[in-house]
This record gives structure tokens, sequence and C-alpha cells, in this order.
């Protein structure tokens, strides 16, 4: 028996045990031997076999579906944290993960990258740049000073002045192709993603090139070279960090390279 399905095993037959009875509509009744609800109870909340779900908390090496685990978070009344943890332990996908619980005001973004003196912005699930601090509208200059919401794939695809600035374009315009696929695995059926993803298609041969490579990678820091028309080269250490209880969110920072 693996660790992982051990844990995963301990991990529901834990919660089940801290379940009232009563309050899943079970009787509580004088013959319960142990606390909480009987493995056959969940089974029937989860709508499956109860020697299915017995196996599942025995740990046997037995595949687990994310359905059969979308049943068995909702059977138990997990939190997001319980369900995001249920499908790490059992190494699936979660097609419907639990949105955040409150959103970000933007002034707190705001607040947030003007808190640092090197180019900063936060990115969102669209790769909109929704809060930046004035080194970085220094740095990139009018398409992040737009009254909308500047998206960094239309500046670095459709903007001319992309080109010039950031230097080895092809390269960078390639992964950042793949970094935006990569990021955007959990939500490739979103009506706006499509939309957004088309349109770019249409206008920029480029990136329709890029995006049927289907190259996927994770979003790495690294040195990121610019050729600033007033400053002249610029290099910069790239760290992306993600904003817990709010994944979509990206920040970005762009930190001065060392002499």
């Amino acid at each position: 028996m693996s660790i992982r399905r051990k844990e995963l095993g301990d991990f529901l037959s834990a919660l089940r045990q801290k379940c009232e009875p009563a309050a899943f509509g079970f009787p509580p009744g004088l013959r319960r031997r142990t606390r909480g609800l009987r493995r056959e109870e969940v089974a029937q909340l989860a709508q499956i076999s109860p020697t299915w779900y017995a196996w599942i908390e025995q740990g046997r090496e037995i595949s687990v579906s994310s359905d059969v685990l979308d049943r068995l978070a909702a059977a138990l009344r997990m939190d997001k944290t319980q369900r995001a943890y249920l499908f790490e332990l059992a190494g699936r996908h979660d097609n419907q993960p639990a949105a955040p619980e409150h959103s970000m005001p933007p002034a707190l973004l705001a607040q947030i990258v003007e808190d640092f003196a090197a180019p900063a912005y936060i990115l969102d699930r669209y790769w909109d740049v929704i809060a930046w601090n004035a080194p970085a509208a220094v740095l990139f200059g009018p398409w992040m000073n737009a009254a909308h919401a500047p998206n960094l794939l239309r500046f670095v695809f459709l903007d001319p002045a992309a080109r010039t600035l950031v230097e080895d374009w092809e390269t960078r315009a390639r992964r950042l192709a793949a970094e935006f696929r990569a990021d955007s695995r959990s939500s490739l059926d979103d009506p706006a993603l499509l939309q957004q993803v088309e349109a770019l298609s249409q206008a920029s041969p480029e990136f329709a090139h890029f995006w049927k490579l289907h190259d996927v990678l994770e979003r790495q820091g690294g040195l990121r070279g610019f050729a600033h028309p007033q400053q002249g080269h610029l290099a910069f250490q790239q760290v992306t960090f993600r904003l817990v209880d709010h994944e979509q969110l990206k920040l970005v920072l762009l930190m001065a390279e060392s002499a």
C-alpha cells in the first residue's frame, strides 16, 4: 500500500467519523459502535458501491475517478481546502475547483504593487494587467497606461512597440504562448478565454502558429532583456508569485540585474 493511498483512506475515514448522522439525514441510533457515519452511509450519499468505498478507505490500489471524488467531496460536505487535499491525494485534476471565498479589492491590489520599488504588476486569468506600479509603467510605456485593462498577450503580439522593447522577441513570444496555454489548462472551455484565443489568432499569425504547437511551460523566472527607447538596454530577473486563495492572479516582479 502506498503512503498516498493510505493517507487518502485515513483522511476519508477521519472526516466520516466527524460527521453527525442526524445532520446527514440518518437516525443516530443506539447500535452505532463508532462515531460519525458508517461506510455504507457515505457510499449511499455519494452514490457509489459500499464495497468500492470500503476499498478506497482501505487504501487499495484502485483507480478513483474525478467524478467519484467530486461526489465524495459533496457527500462529506468538504470545504475548499479539504476538497483540494482530496484531489491531490488521489492524483486527480479537479474540474470544478472551489471559487475564492472573496474577491481582492482593486485598491488592495494597487497597494500591493505600489509597495515594490521594482517594476511590478498583477495578471488575472486572461493575462489582463489589473494592477501595476509606476516603475512598470515607465518600463512598458503607453500600453500599460491605457484607460482599459491592458493585456500582456495583446501587447506582445499586436503592439509593434513590443517587438522593439522585448529583446529576442520571437523566443519570448513563443514562450508566452506556451505559458498561457499551461496557465489556462483548467479553463480551456471558458467562452471568454476561447474568444480571446480566437481574436489573437485572427490578428496575429505568430500567436496562431505558436498556439497550434501546443507547447506548455510553467511561468518561470529568469533573465529578461529590454531595449528601452530612452534608457537603452535593461536587464531584469523575473519572479512570479501566485496569491494564496486567488491562484488565478499572478504577481510579477522584475528585479534589476546586478552589475
